[in-house]
């Protein structure tokens, strides 16, 4: 495995990425670890049906569980998935950016079926992280690109987090720092007419339906557990070794602390460890510091992580989403 690092403020850094050979390796079906806004991608060419098959394998993924494929603008996802009105609004709005919307596949898609897990539907992302834009267009392809973690496991916003988790299965890993929303995308479901919000992320509720003019609608509820229409959806995720107990009214020595905003709870100054998200009470700075915050406190040695309340509004409801998920039985 190579390790580029990449100082996004200079000026001729993509000078320095085509030169490289990161594009001839995504062509020939390699595996590249790519930082978005949102987490590090575990990144292959979405149309190539056995590098999709290496993404799975590396991750220990199910294959019933789709990618999402990141392309360079709303013309290139035009070319694979149909866009209505709403999904329009909602690109124009928020892309490049960390939203994701699945919608009706064309079938004249080259993205592979085993990157849509056989579904009629296609999840597509334009990316405000510049450098996964800059390899789609440079390459041609859209770029299947789930979190660079093993699968179910805590998400990987910096590089070493990455290598930590993946490093035998990379051809190369773009290190460009620490990513700055810090859970992935949001995913807007838009393939029966009503807009479905599939899994909070990066955008909130409240912004997405200020551009609808509606009420975003929940998940379907008959939906397998064994065929989700989009990542990020199976009841057990994001999870760490150690066990996580949610909204904690107080602290036990034995035991880490997730903390969040000025008022800690009782007991925290004795717990075993502790991470706060915010001291300041910022959603934004919780969700970036998020699987940072779970990543520490699982390695400080302590067998149960417990977690301060965290409202559930704005970004709280992305962030809350990763937490319940990661707190589930396993």
């Amino acid at each position: 495995m190579q390790r580029w690092t990449l100082d996004l403020k200079r000026p001729d850094w993509r000078n320095a990425l085509e030169a490289s050979a990161v594009c001839s390796a995504i062509t020939n079906g390699e595996l590249v670890a790519v930082p978005t806004e949102t987490v590090y991608g575990l990144t292959a060419d979405a149309t190539n049906g056995e590098a999709c098959a290496k993404i799975f394998a590396a991750k220990g993924r199910p294959q019933f569980n789709p990618l999402i494929s990141h392309v360079a603008s709303l013309a290139d996802a035009q070319r694979h998935g149909e866009f209505d009105s709403q999904a329009l609004d909602l690109a124009k709005a928020f892309w490049p950016g960390p939203l994701t919307l699945v919608v009706p596949k064309k079938k004249t898609s080259t993205i592979s079926d085993l990157a849509t897990a056989g579904l009629s539907t296609v999840a597509l992302r334009v990316p405000e992280g510049p450098v996964m834009r800059f390899l789609s267009e440079k390459t041609g392809c859209p770029l299947a690109a789930p979190s660079a973690n093993r699968s179910g496991k805590i998400s990987p916003t910096r590089a070493d987090d990455v290598i930590a988790d993946l490093e035998p299965c990379l051809s190369f890993i773009i290190d460009a720092g620490p990513c700055s929303i810090g859970i992935e995308s949001t995913i807007v479901g838009l393939t029966d007419g009503t807009p479905r919000l599939l899994r909070p992320g990066g955008i909130t509720r409240e912004d997405l339906q200020g551009v609808l003019g509606s009420s975003l609608q929940g998940a379907p509820t008959n939906v397998q557990p064994d065929a989700p229409e989009a990542p990020g959806m199976l009841l057990s995720h994001y999870a760490p070794n150690a066990t996580m107990t949610l909204n904690a009214c107080e602290a036990v020595p034995s035991d880490a602390l997730l903390s969040f905003g000025p008022d800690r709870v009782p007991g925290a100054d004795q717990a075993y460890a502790e991470f706060n998200l915010s001291p300041r009470g910022d959603f934004a700075e919780a969700a970036a510091n998020l699987f940072r915050g779970m990543r520490t406190l699982d390695t400080s040695g302590a067998d149960t992580i417990r977690v301060q309340f965290i409202p559930s509004f704005g970004l709280g409801e992305a962030i809350n989403d990763r937490l319940q998920r990661a707190a589930a039985p396993r």
